[in-house]
């Protein structure tokens, strides 16, 4: 102790005091705990017994009403289920009546009530309960629905409820009591606490006033010094006590507070310099630089370098300050590799290594006055999500203390996450510039297909003008002999020109297709990526321009998936598969599938099937599904209020316009409260590229193929399609379909196979399922995939730099390793290296070794039988498809890629392969 210091300091002051308020207490207690010991008692009782008492009284009671529902339920349904309940309450509420005569046995009233509950329930259980059951078990239906009307149980019942209510009324007057008089008892020790604490208050008060006047001058001086700093916010003021007690240690901690908080003071100023100085750099060697500069004048580093992280791993230097470069003894290097010199170290330790005792001539610092060497040398890893992104180094004539290694640290987080938002800002802008590319080469594309599409079409009405003139002068040579035969011979001829030109659009339009679906593909990958904002980098706005692609590409291939079902149709080429057509699944598909966009539009939905309709007919379901589709995708586009109805009857007997067949018929009637469409107009609807009228074309858009595509549809399965409609008022379009295939319509006639050739011509596909007749509303998801898979890695093989980039960059952000090959041979190459990969996509057309002769080499090798394939074409063609699963591909899907349905491919055959072969990833 110091010679100074008071023998009788604030400690014995303060003991003395509370020793006096301590003996007060301890008489408080004592008091106090022995009133509480009663009540405690009393509170105890009244937890156990009374609640008890009313939990075994509930318990009771739901054994009673168990009783009751299993016995109404077993004579209603005769299921057995319900004698379960029934059975166990009558098993359990004896044993709950046993305990709760226990503990009412000391009240002569509650035994007597509870007694007659018991007798009430025996009688209910003899009278009502087990003969129901007896009766219903027996199988005597009659006897036991007569039984259940009578109900001789009931006034039992009614009389159990009256009782239990009186019976809970009693506890809870008991209850009651109990607590009033607790509250009594409460009320007694509440005045004898109130005496007690006027004693201790006094006495209290009477220490602490003598006391206080010792403690206070000294702490008020303490004070007054605190308000004055805080006043005029001058940190690096100091308290100053005379008097040698707790007050003096008091002010001396204070002091190191004010010292520790002007420090954070100093640090939180730097560390918002430099997160301001980072926000105004647009470019990565502006940023760089400014970190770099500003961090050596701040931590008082004569000599500053950062390095920063490449794709390749490898560590560059970025920026430095006061840098010796072309100084002859400079051997200062420019370029680490991870794990090598103390930069490529930190990198790999991820942590701060600190030096001191830097040998001589390891670096010279040099001014215009001469030079020296540091002592200190730090290097420092900035991070991003435990990722090493660069490395700052300093060299310093003497080591940072705590505050300025605290500062660094501050420094180098504010500068990991500045460079983070720089390198996305960067990829976004990448990103968005490229989108804008191929928009622009997709566009250039669209135009060129509408002109030719636009020629082939007057060529085909020329050619349709000379098949007329033909037929013309066939008639006219009859009568001439000599000249018949040059007629044939001009029919014939005019007759391959027509061959040649539909062969030629074939060809055209299969080229075109898989031209415009390879620039889609990337194309609607990307803009998926960009519109789901996964990563939180784009503003709402440039994710509308994203959503704005996606869609336009989705409209687009809506238009090709039209114009290629129409050319088959067209052709001849569009195979029917006749089969038993299931017409009560019917309402379900429509609901699945135009419920929600009915529901946004607020517009009833609804499907009525006929009794007289039949379950099943045989017809080919695709083709009556794609003509529904159609029809009721137009009905909810053209509808603004009122509603839409599917109805199915039956026709009996009737012979229909034109060439349909005779006989009883289907009738499936969309209606719809829609804009209607005028007299005149109704028959041009089903011609190719026509709609009501141009109004209509500019306001809802689309196509106008729908409808031509289901009017032939119709008559191929042998049916027909009509339309009535008034302007204003709304549509109705009947389907009639045969209720049977009718003798000249046999599967052979139906089953038109496909020339061998239509690999060559490109004839599209028939089962595009095809949008609406005005509109595409199916087509691609906008949906955001959520399928995460766990490092797999995946084996791209496709020539188009786009698609790989898109489908990479996709694949990815779903955690899975990627690998890339640009023509089959090195896809096979990448495999015989070892590599191991999980699945292969693999591109159907592409230079060298083309996507099938790869596949087909690729299961020559014992080792990757197994190994999952994923086909990707463009070709749109059934027998291209054949073709690619005879070869051995597990899936095959057309361009442009969905990114749900690859992803959920994907998952299938990875997961079945695990299954299946555990070790296949190191065959």
């Amino acid at each position: 102790m110091p010679p100074n210091r008071r023998a009788f300091n604030i400690r014995v002051k303060i003991i003395i005091g509370y020793l006096l308020v301590i003996a007060c207490l301890g008489a408080f207690l004592w008091v106090v705990s022995g009133r509480m010991a009663v009540l405690h008692q009393e509170a105890d009782f009244i937890g156990r017994h009374d609640i008890e008492v009313h939990r075994l009284a509930h318990e009771i009671e739901k054994s009673l009403l168990e009783l009751e529902n299993g016995q109404r339920g077993f004579v209603i349904t005769g299921d057995p289920e319900y004698l379960e309940p029934y059975e166990e309450a009558l098993s359990t509420w004896e044993s709950d009546y046993n305990k709760l005569i226990r503990l009412i046995e000391n009240n002569d009233n509650q035994i007597n009530d509870l007694a007659a509950i018991k007798n009430n329930i025996e009688k209910w259980i003899e009278t009502a309960g087990q003969p129901a059951v007896r009766i219903k078990q027996a199988g005597q239906d009659e006897e036991a629905l007569q039984f259940f009307i009578n109900d001789p149980g009931k006034s039992t019942m009614d009389v159990l409820r009256n009782q239990f209510t009186v019976f809970r009324t009693a506890e809870r007057e008991l209850t009651a009591a109990r607590v009033d008089q607790m509250k009594s008892r409460n009320l007694e020790l509440l005045w004898t606490m109130y005496g007690l604490w006027s004693g201790i208050a006094l006495a209290t008060l009477a220490g602490a006033f003598i006391i206080s006047r010792t403690i206070v001058k000294p702490i008020n001086q303490v004070s007054e010094t605190i308000r004055e700093i805080a006043k005029g916010g001058n940190l690096s003021r100091r308290i100053v006590v005379t008097t040698r007690d707790e007050v003096y240690t008091l002010a001396e901690e204070t002091n190191k507070l004010l010292e520790s908080v002007s420090r954070q003071a100093w640090i939180k100023d730097q560390v918002t310099a430099m997160t301001t100085l980072l926000q105004n750099a647009d470019k990565l060697d502006m940023l760089t630089r400014f970190f770099t500069h500003r961090a050596a004048r701040v931590l008082g580093a004569p000599y500053a370098a950062l390095f920063l992280q490449h794709e390749d791993q490898h560590l560059m230097k970025a920026s430095a300050f006061a840098d010796p470069d072309g100084e002859p003894w400079n051997k200062v290097r420019d370029r680490f590799q991870p794990g090598e010199g103390l930069v490529g170290q930190c990198a790999v330790e991820k942590r701060i290594l600190t030096f001191e005792d830097v040998p001589s001539n390891y670096v010279r610092i040099e001014s215009g006055l001469g030079d020296a060497e540091p002592s200190c040398l730090i290097v420092a890893p900035i991070m991003t999500d435990d990722d090493v992104e660069a490395v700052l180094e300093l060299a310093l004539f003497k080591p940072l203390d705590a505050a300025c290694m605290q500062l660094l640290e501050q420094l180098l987080h504010v500068f990991g996450q500045a460079l983070g938002s720089m390198k996305s800002k960067l990829e976004i802008q990448k990103l968005y510039r490229e989108s804008q590319a191929l928009n622009e080469e997709l566009q250039l594309k669209s135009e060129e297909l509408q002109a030719q599409t636009e020629e082939l079409q007057s060529q085909t009405e020329e050619l349709q003008v000379q098949s007329a003139e033909t037929r013309q002068l066939n008639h006219e040579l009859e009568a001439q002999k000599n000249a018949a035969l040059f007629a044939a011979s001009e029919i014939e001829r005019y007759a391959e020109q027509v061959e040649q030109g539909s062969k030629y659009k074939s060809q055209f339009l299969t080229n075109m297709s898989h031209e415009l679906r390879t620039p889609l593909n990337s194309m609607m990958i990307l803009s998926q990526i960009l519109s789901e904002n996964k990563n939180g980098n784009l503003s709402e706005e440039e994710q509308n321009y994203a959503s704005v692609i996606h869609k336009s590409g989705t409209e687009l291939l809506n238009l090709i998936n039209d114009i290629l079902d129409l050319s088959k149709v067209e052709a001849g080429k569009l195979q029917i598969e006749m089969d038993m057509v299931n017409v009560t699944e019917l309402p379900e598909m429509v609901v699945n599938q135009f419920g929600k966009q009915a529901e946004e539009k607020n517009l009833q939905l609804s499907v009525h099937i006929e009794p007289d309709v039949p379950d099943a007919f045989c017809s080919d379901g695709l083709r009556l599904h794609q003509i529904l589709r159609n029809l009721l995708s137009n009905a909810i586009k053209f509808t603004e209020s009122g509603g839409v109805a599917l109805s199915i009857a039956m026709l009996e007997e009737t012979a229909a316009e034109g060439s349909m067949p005779q006989g009883r018929m289907i009738a499936f009637k969309v209606t719809d409260t829609g804009i209607g469409i005028a007299e005149e107009n109704l028959a041009p609807v089903f011609e190719a590229f026509r709609q009501g009228d141009e109004s209509t074309a500019r306001k809802y858009g689309g196509t106008g193929l729908g409808l031509t595509i289901s009017l032939q549809l119709a008559r191929m399965l042998g049916g027909h399609l009509e339309a009535q409609s008034k302007v204003g008022e709304g549509s109705t379009f009947t389907l009639l379909l045969p209720a049977r295939p009718p003798a000249l319509l046999d599967q052979q006639m139906f089953s038109q196979p496909e020339a061998a050739t239509s690999l060559e011509s490109g004839s599209p596909p028939s089962d595009s399922e095809g949008s609406g007749d005005e509109d595409g509303e199916e087509g691609f998801s906008d949906e955001p995939v959520n399928y995460r898979f766990e490092g797999q890695t995946v084996l791209i093989v496709d020539d188009d730099i786009r698609n790989v980039y898109g489908l990479a960059n996709a694949l990815e952000k779903a955690n899975l390793n990627v690998l890339t090959a640009q023509h089959g041979d090195e896809g096979l190459d990448i495999l015989a290296s070892g590599e191991q990969v999980d699945i292969v996509l693999m591109d159907r057309m592409m230079p060298k070794l083309d996507g099938l002769q790869a596949l087909t080499r690729l299961r020559q090798v014992e080792a990757y039988e197994q190994l999952p394939v994923i086909m990707l074409s463009a070709r749109a063609n059934d027998e291209d498809e054949a073709q690619c699963r005879a070869a051995g591909a597990d899936a095959y899907i057309m361009k442009p890629i969905q990114l749900s349905e690859i992803f959920a491919e994907m998952h299938t055959l990875m997961k079945r392969a695990d299954s299946e072969m555990p070790g296949l990833a190191d065959g």
